[in-house]
């Protein structure tokens, strides 16, 4: 996926989860911020970050902050809706016959249903922008829809369907996420029993440029999470 306009600018400070003051041409901005979690390891003063620029004159704010540069490991996205919109993109080029996104799956949305060869699967997509000591930790703030979203997925399981929960990983040099206990414990359990009852889980490490995501590979964990607290 691309962005059509990009700026750099100086991180200033975040006034709630939508919106933060970005130095921008020696000025001081207001922006929208394209992710809700807390992303506070990545949004320091100072920091270099990237904005999209919008073209709508409607709109309150200008920009949208979608990057940060994080030292020792470069560019990382945060903008929310890129890893569903690189999967879409991703999914499109493989040989499923039917893809379809945002579909109604018992009482929640799941990101992507597809068919192939008469068998259906489901994905779930989740964005990781928490890095520590080389790997990927999710969530970075506890997430009750997170939790759902894994156990509806053991339900198609049992239902028939082939279920998998894809972690986009928007910076370059971390290929694995483990699920972030520290922060929200129900969540690596929930996604411990989703493994053992057949949910695949796989990853997506990404190139990242100032203006650009693309999936490098996609890998497929084989074996059962570990019990792994990140120390955040």
């Amino acid at each position: 996926m691309k962005y059509e306009h990009v700026i750099q600018g100086k991180f200033a400070v975040r006034q709630n989860r939508f919106i933060a003051q970005v130095w921008i041409g020696g000025r001081l901005e207001t922006v929208h911020v394209k992710n809700t979690g807390r992303c506070k390891e990545l949004l320091l003063p100072g920091a270099e970050v990237i904005l999209a620029v919008s073209d709508n004159p409607k709109r309150k704010t200008k920009y949208d902050l979608i990057g940060v540069y994080k030292e020792k490991l470069g560019w990382v996205n945060i903008d929310s809706l890129a890893p569903n919109k690189v999967v879409g993109e991703w999914l499109a080029q493989q040989d499923y016959s039917y893809i379809k996104p945002e579909y109604m799956y018992g009482e929640s949305r799941i990101d992507f249903y597809m068919e192939q060869d008469g068998k259906k699967y489901l994905m779930e997509v989740k964005g990781c922008t928490l890095e520590l000591g080389g790997r990927g930790f999710f969530p970075d703030a506890p997430s009750e829809r997170a939790r759902r979203h894994v156990k509806e997925l053991v339900k198609a399981v049992h239902n028939g369907y082939h279920s998998i929960i894809a972690f986009v990983i928007p910076m370059e040099g971390v290929t694995e996420v483990l699920p972030n206990l520290t922060v929200d414990p129900g969540f690596g359990e929930a996604l411990r029993e989703a493994e053992k009852a057949g949910v695949a889980i796989w990853y997506f490490p990404c190139f990242v440029t100032e203006k650009t995501l693309d999936i490098r590979e996609r890998l497929i964990r084989g074996n059962v999470l570990p019990e792994t607290e990140n120390d955040s």
